[in-house]
């Protein structure tokens, strides 16, 4: 188990060992830590061993190529992804590349995975939908899962996997309820040591305006986090999709607000999911497009271009199951992010 936890001393030696992105802004000043604005995803791919080694071979690409932000789950591939982003870890902390303080793993709980679903633990009510949990006893266990799967000894974000999930099967009082509870489980692991930061990684949650059923209560939820540990709580990290096809979360407002404008205005980092929407913005953008995203030289680069310029996300994610897709968009490293009006011209 490599010890330690992402530190800013440790991500802002990362970051100086490239000085060209350094000075290309790819790196953010997120909660303390220096981390890349493009992360690599772990998410598609077969459950075999050539995907398994096709994983590890693009985090080791990654990392070489300046990534330090590395997004999982306990449920991609059934605990696969895991361990091939375990096995690159060790790969290059073994050959002195890297040092663990100098990466940011971010994972994921609340599904319920295959052979990976504690006896004896969850109750009925517990389980929610049949397949949804966040139970404290639970999330304890999945914590483990993965931390032994990576190969660490703390995970850096942990997030609750997709909680909206829920609200499609109870109400959202009870919700909150469930929240309340993995909330102050959550604060008690970051005492321990288990994890530095928690959130929530959605797919819905944050996407739609208040009245749809499975929209989450951002500023409740913080509100939730700053009753149970102050203002010096560690609810510091949310994810949701962003994509040029799926704009919602920077398009949309509520009370003159879009979801990244509170977030920024809670203290909470965004971490964009799904930048390249699984391939479909990897290629066939209109011209239109095209013109407006200057330097680079693929669709997929702009695609990851758009999402890593958007004010109030810190990390683009990309899913890169080989090195050759690593390659492509990291071509994208040294170029600096859009500017503001640049950026707003996307709209117009």
């Amino acid at each position: 188990m490599l010890p330690d936890l992402a530190d800013s001393a440790g991500t802002l030696r990362f970051a100086s060992r490239f000085p060209g992105l350094k000075a290309a802004t790819f790196y953010r000043d997120v909660q303390g830590l220096f981390v890349s604005s493009i992360g690599i995803g772990t998410y598609l791919g077969e459950m075999d061993s050539a995907t398994d080694l096709a994983y590890t071979q693009a985090v080791s690409a990654a990392l070489t190529a300046g990534v330090n932000f590395i997004d999982t789950s306990l449920n991609y591939r059934n605990q696969r992804s895991e361990r091939s982003i375990g096995a690159a870890l060790r790969k290059a902390v073994e050959a002195g590349d890297i040092h663990r303080n100098e990466i940011v793993i971010a994972t994921k709980a609340g599904y319920l995975v295959p052979d990976a679903v504690p006896a004896g633990i969850l109750s009925a009510s517990d389980v929610v939908g049949g397949m949804h949990s966040m139970a404290p006893a639970f999330l304890r266990d999945q914590m483990g899962r993965s931390r032994e799967n990576v190969g660490i000894g703390s995970i850096d974000v942990f997030y609750l996997h997709n909680p909206e999930t829920q609200l499609a099967y109870i109400s959202e009082t009870e919700f909150l309820e469930k929240i309340r509870q993995a909330f102050e489980y959550l604060e008690k692991a970051v005492s321990e040591g288990q994890i530095h930061y928690y959130g929530t990684a959605t797919w819905q949650g944050y996407r739609h305006s208040k009245s749809s059923r499975e929209a989450l209560p951002l500023e409740k939820l913080a509100g939730i986090a700053s009753e149970i540990a102050g203002g010096g709580h560690h609810f510091r990290f949310i994810q949701l999709p962003f994509n040029l096809a799926m704009p919602e979360a920077f398009a949309n407002r509520v009370n003159g607000e879009n979801v990244l404008e509170i977030a920024a205005r809670l203290g909470i980092t965004v971490v964009a999911s799904a930048s390249l929407y699984q391939a479909r913005l990897a290629r066939n953008l209109p011209e239109e497009i095209r013109a407006k995203l200057p330097g680079t030289e693929t669709d997929a680069q702009r695609a990851i271009q758009f999402v890593r310029s958007t004010p109030g996300i810190a990390v683009a994610l990309v899913g890169m199951s080989n090195v050759a897709h690593v390659r492509e968009n990291l071509a994208l490293a040294s170029v600096p992010p859009l500017d503001l009006d640049q950026y707003l011209s996307l709209y117009m």
